[in-house]
This record gives structure tokens, C-alpha cells and sequence, in this order.
């Protein structure tokens, strides 16, 4: 699949497609709609008065302890990563997502059944232009022991180490760049991960009701509980780059740059876009001619302040 990064794109047609929130456990039913050009990918909840609307931004995540949040003016959408990662990857720029409840679907854990939703859809080619960013200097954010390391280049690169004390898990290292192929072979269709003890104690205390063997891999002290197995040995760290770049595309633009995880999590990915904002040498605005070439040309885009516009709330 060609990723386009010269113009902005939507969906073809409606889509619909339900299932159960990961942590809320209730049943949740999403319809994607055509949105036209620099509308922005947005959120609609249209089981409240009014259809309030969130746009998928970074500026608009609320929390990040168990998955990724988006709120405005006290109305969320939880556990969206996931659809985000697909929907970037396929060059979408604007979308409608209207949804009846506080949380996506989690499917099965993984960002396939949102990829086949999205290709029942397809894709619309709009009259406007798709605009990039691309980080000019490196920086560092850091947790703890946990950091994301930036720097420039001219592809989306992603270097992700994990480690977990686990004989299934351990320390694990994926490296990935974009290309809307290798995505569904490499990264999509690996899953949400638990360990039991955890699981147990969330559900205790009301959190991570819909996780079942049936949305999560799951591992008790010695090995996994899923009678599938893993779909790859290395199935939980793929996890992580794909949980990354769903949170990645909460920029409004697609992103050049290297970056390099180690033991990171939803915070530290939402951190590195408010870093990447915050000051002006960090990143600038591109359009690229090309896609994902081996030197993406590029200009400047001519920008009096530095800040992203400002999103269309309509709806």
C-alpha cells in the first residue's frame, strides 16, 4: 500500500462497527463518516446532548494509566490508540468517529479489525494539502529509568525496548519504520498484554472489566493462558510500538523523526508530543512531494506563530 503524504485524505464511504470497552466492559457502537479537508480526525459522542466533540489531539489526552484518554470540557473517549495507529498509518487526515459511548471497542486487542473497517470504508483523495513535521533538534524525555529519545530523520523510525520480568517476556527490542504494509504484517495484529495478578487486582477494583482471552494475551507466573499463544515470540513489544504509534498520531500531523523507547508507556508517548510544541527549535512544519522516499523532499510551510491550527469542532 502506498502511503500518501502529498494529500490529505478521508474515508470513501460510512462504516460501522461495535464491540466491548476494554475497562468499562460495556457494549460500544462507532460509525466513521466522511469529514472534509482540516477537520481533523474527531470524536463525537452521540449518546450526549448535543454530540459533544473531542479532537484526537495530544493537547486533548486526560490520562494515561491504563490507556490513552482524550477529553474536553468533561466528556472522554478512552482507549483509543489503537484505531489511531490505523488510521495514520493509512493516511487518513479527516474523520468523523461518532460513538455512543466513553470508550472504543478494543476488538481483540489488536489494530487489525480496525484496518479491515477501514478498508471496507476506503479512501478519498481531497483537493488540500497534507501537512508534515519534521524535528530539527533531538531531545530526551524521561520517567525514572524510563525514557524516548528524538531526533531528526526523514522517515518515521521507531527503536522500542521493553523489559519485564516475565520468561515469555523479558527484554524485547522491535524496530519499525512506516510503511502501510509492513504495519499489517508486523505490528497490527499484535495484542494488548496483561499479567494475571494485575488483571485480577484491576477487575477488583472495578477497572478492565471487558479484558478477556478473547481482546488481551494474558500470562500467569509461567507462561500464557491464551490457548492460541502468541501470534509472534516477540508479540508484546510489537504491542508497544503499535500502542506508540497511536499515540503518536494524536499530533494532527504526521510525523518525521527517529525515536528510541525505552521501557516507556502512554505518559512518556504523550509527553514527547507536548515536549515536541513547547518549543519552537524542536520540529517545524513540512510538505512532502513524496512518499516515504529515501530523502523526503521538503519546504518550509510559512508560519507566523508556532502552533498547530486550530482544528474544526463542527458537528
Amino acid at each position: 500500500m502506498h502511503y500518501d503524504l502529498f494529500s490529505q485524505h478521508t474515508v470513501g464511504a460510512e462504516a460501522e462497527f461495535g464491540g466491548t470497552g476494554l475497562h468499562s466492559g460495556a457494549r460500544v457502537n462507532v460509525r466513521l463518516r466522511p469529514a472534509p479537508p482540516h477537520h481533523g480526525i474527531v470524536f463525537y459522542r452521540v449518546d450526549l446532548p448535543g454530540n459533544p466533540a473531542i479532537a484526537a489531539r495530544h493537547d486533548n489526552v486526560v490520562d494515561t494509566s491504563l490507556a490513552t484518554v482524550l477529553g474536553s470540557d468533561g466528556v472522554r473517549v478512552g482507549t483509543v490508540e489503537h484505531f489511531m495507529a490505523a488510521v495514520r498509518v493509512l493516511g487518513i487526515d479527516n474523520l468523523r468517529v461518532e460513538i455512543d459511548g466513553p470508550e472504543m471497542p478494543v476488538m481483540d486487542g489488536s489494530a487489525v479489525p480496525y484496518l479491515e473497517v477501514l478498508a471496507r470504508a476506503g479512501l478519498e483523495r481531497q483537493e488540500a494539502s497534507k501537512t508534515c513535521l519534521r524535528v530539527e533538534s533531538p531531545f530526551t524525555v524521561r520517567q525514572g529509568d524510563a525514557y524516548v529519545r528524538v531526533r531528526p530523520a526523514d522517515v518515521l523510525h521507531i527503536d522500542y525496548t521493553i523489559d519485564f520480568p516475565h520468561p515469555l517476556v523479558g527484554r524485547q527490542h522491535f524496530a519499525w519504520r512506516l510503511d502501510a504494509g509492513a504495519f499489517r504484517r508486523e505490528l497490527a495484529a499484535a495484542r494488548t498484554f496483561g499479567f494475571l495478578r494485575e488483571v485480577e487486582y484491576l477487575q477488583s477494583k472495578g477497572l478492565a472489566l471487558g479484558g478477556s482471552l478473547d481482546n488481551a494475551v494474558v500470562f500467569d507466573d509461567h507462561g500464557v493462558l491464551n490457548a492460541e499463544g502468541l501470534r509472534f515470540p516477540d508479540e508484546c513489544v510489537r504491542h508497544k510500538v503499535l500502542d506508540f504509534l497511536g499515540d503518536l498520531a494524536l499530533c494532527p500531523f504526521p510525523v518525521f523523526a527517529h525515536f528510541e523507547a525505552h521501557k516507556a508507556g502512554h505518559a512518556l508517548h504523550n509527553q514527547v508530543l507536548r515536549e515536541m510544541f513547547r518549543r519552537p527549535g524542536h520540529a517545524r512544519f513540512i510538505q512532502a512531494a513524496t512518499a516515504i522516499p529515501q530523502k523526503v523532499i521538503h519546504q518550509p510551510v510559512p508560519s507566523i506563530y508556532w502552533k498547530p491550527p486550530v482544528l474544526a469542532r463542527t458537528g
